[in-house]
């Protein structure tokens, strides 16, 4: 037996807003294996509705929403803390999240929070930039390659260190809908599970 796998693991929360999408891929990963130094141990969204919440609720992990309606930024991003600190938190994954985090929160949590953005980063990114926005924008411009990017979130939307990066090729006849799913089975559900280990793994002092 691995010896690893006796050791204490990083817990995590996901962050969600919508599908789950990339939850899914980081739950796949953890159970084959693939994430020896960290455990999924929550997942948080600002949407009741999620269908993210029901992906986590079938694999056993613990749930909670913090609906943003009507809440100014300060106080949302000082209840999601509240609920991370509560739950031992070490390490957040952005996936799908659309909320943006202030500076203060941020900063509390510098280096251990990491987003997934379905570009290659500094191309179709920041304030604005999600979803199929991105990849609209990326067949407007006419680039033959695209990708995603795992990053460290910092105060400025997609502006914090680059962790990974991974490029997919566009194609003559695709559509936003046909890019989006080629980037997330190409490069967002590759990449953003092995950066979740790569950081778990670091901050456990195993590496850089």
């Amino acid at each position: 037996m691995n010896d690893r796998m006796t050791e204490r693991r990083i817990k995590v929360a996901v962050l969600v807003s919508g599908g789950g999408t990339n939850l899914r891929a980081l739950i796949d990963f953890e159970r084959s294996g693939g994430m020896p130094s960290a455990e999924i141990s929550l997942v948080v969204s600002d949407n009741a509705g999620a269908y993210a919440l029901k992906r986590a609720e079938a694999a056993g992990i613990k749930t909670a929403v913090i609906p943003k309606k009507g809440l100014p930024a300060g106080e949302f991003c000082r209840l999601l803390s509240d609920c991370l600190d509560e739950n031992g938190v070490e390490l957040i994954v952005l996936a799908g999240f659309l909320t943006i985090l202030d500076g203060e929160f941020t900063k509390k949590y510098e280096d251990r929070i990491i987003n997934v953005h379905p570009s290659l980063i500094p191309s179709f990114c920041g304030k604005g930039f999600y979803g199929l926005k991105v990849h609209e924008a990326a067949l407007s411009r006419g680039v033959r390659v695209t990708g995603a990017t795992v990053h460290f979130v910092n105060e400025i939307p997609d502006g914090g260190r680059i962790i990974a990066q991974k490029a997919v090729a566009v194609l003559p006849d695709d559509t936003p809908e046909t890019l989006q799913r080629r980037v997330m089975e190409q490069a967002e559900w590759i990449i953003l599970p092995e950066a979740v280990e790569t950081v778990a793994h670091s901050i456990l002092g195993g590496g850089k």
